[in-house]
């Protein structure tokens, strides 16, 4: 295994670095957004709309361009993604108009936190990531790469403080602004270090000559996507309970406690920096006890600690356990995407980490919708409990499916076997 960050092939180092950049301005919005449209203005069901309707067409993204990035490679739709996200920054640093901010959040993916990811285009990345990696350094790699957007978003969201300090010279809502600068720079630098990775794409294998073997690559498809089909109804249970806590919690902060960004920003890069830590740790893990059981404990830890954070009386305290569930929650986000690409063979790796994203995130783009109304109405506890119900039958039913498929294991079975 990879012991250094020079042993790492030259590829993997490039895209790795990509995702750091990325990742600071995303995590000072993660912070900042939600706020910035609060001082704008926006109701809280407003703001959850918004998010919802950024994330069904991320969905809709997901759906199309991960199947065709294994056909026609990956870096082109990397490279536009990074445009993109630049034009939307400009605009929002430029304008508060409601239809255009609307617009550039959800190009931008303003406030809705990947983690250093490329939205929509994440499974063209991760695809792309796993192109020189074998089945059984993909975890620790995955997980890597995890660590290095949940550090990146730490210092991003430790910026996003910095309104508080430009509210001297900048009135109101305006001293969020220079915080889109982060986004902006952070999309020219991912382009420049996207354009000099090569994009190794795997191609399909040659059809069959005879009927036996097209008879039994047809029957290691279909096995394949019956795997996939139970991935996505796995996935849409963590889906459900990921939107309706994750996008708002910095919202929910300010409601229930009266923080402003000056205190939310160092508890999210806290809790953003424990989860880089941990993600470090999962991939040790990992490599201990499987990618199953890591995930399953890790995940089980977040869920009790999820149940507790409406009940503490003090800012302090849920901060605490927001920083803690978030290491034990999404520390195992890389584990989990080397068991996805290792369901299927090479070339079809970007339908199956679509598979995968799509089944979180159209769940998921309800979620800040609802969160928002349950805020709006005072309910801010229902939330937290109705994402533990769904986490807790994740948990389960991840563990009872994909226990034999761990890639992890020396002989991890493959699709179809017994």
């Amino acid at each position: 295994m990879f012991k250094t960050w020079a042993a790492l092939p030259r590829d993997t180092r490039l895209l790795l670095g990509a995702r750091a950049a990325r990742s600071i301005g995303q995590g000072a919005l993660i912070v900042t957004f939600a706020l910035y449209l609060r001082a704008l203005g926006w109701s809280a069901p407003a703001i959850g709309g918004l998010f919802t309707a950024g994330l069904l067409v991320d969905a809709t993204l997901i759906t199309l361009l991960g199947p065709l990035s294994d056909r026609v490679g990956r870096k082109r739709f990397l490279l536009v993604y990074e445009a993109a996200q630049a034009i939307a920054a400009l605009i929002a640093i430029t304008t508060s108009a409601p239809t255009l901010v609307a617009g550039a959040a959800v190009v931008g993916g303003f406030g809705r936190g990947a983690n250093g990811g490329s939205g929509p285009f994440a499974p063209v990345e991760l695809s792309w990531l796993s192109q020189t990696l074998s089945a059984r350094a993909r975890g620790p790699v995955f997980s890597l790469n995890m660590a290095v957007g949940f550090s990146g978003m730490a210092l991003g969201a430790l910026l996003g403080g910095l309104p508080e300090l430009f509210d001297s010279v900048l009135d109101g809502a305006l001293a969020y602004r220079p915080l889109f600068l982060l986004s902006l720079l952070g999309s020219l630098t991912c382009f420049g270090l996207l354009a000099l990775t090569p994009d190794r794409a795997t191609p399909p294998p040659e059809p069959p000559k005879d009927r036996d073997t097209a008879n039994e690559d047809a029957a290691t498809q279909r096995k394949e996507n019956g795997l996939l089909l139970r991935l996505f109804g796995i996935n849409a249970l963590n889906g459900v309970g990921i939107g309706l806590i994750g996008p708002l919690m910095a919202y929910w902060f300010a409601v229930r406690f009266g923080q402003g960004p000056a205190d939310i920003g160092p508890v999210m890069a806290l809790a953003y920096g424990a989860t880089a830590l941990s993600s470090v740790g999962a991939g040790r893990l990992v490599q201990r006890v499987g990618v199953i059981r890591a995930v399953v404990w890790m995940r089980a830890i977040g869920v009790l600690i999820l149940v507790a954070m409406p009940l503490v009386p003090s800012f302090w305290m849920a901060a605490t356990l927001h920083v803690v569930r978030s290491a034990f929650n999404r520390g195992t986000a890389g584990a989990r995407q080397a068991l996805t690409v290792s369901l299927v063979r090479p070339h079809r790796r970007g339908a199956a980490v679509s598979t995968g994203s799509v089944a979180i995130q159209l769940p998921r783009a309800a979620g800040p919708l609802f969160a928002g109304l349950f805020f709006g109405s005072g309910m801010l506890a229902a939330p937290f409990y109705i994402a533990a119900g769904f986490f807790s039958a994740y948990i389960v039913c991840y563990r009872q499916v994909f226990a034999a498929y761990d890639p992890a294991r020396s002989t991890p079975k493959r699709a179809g076997e017994r």
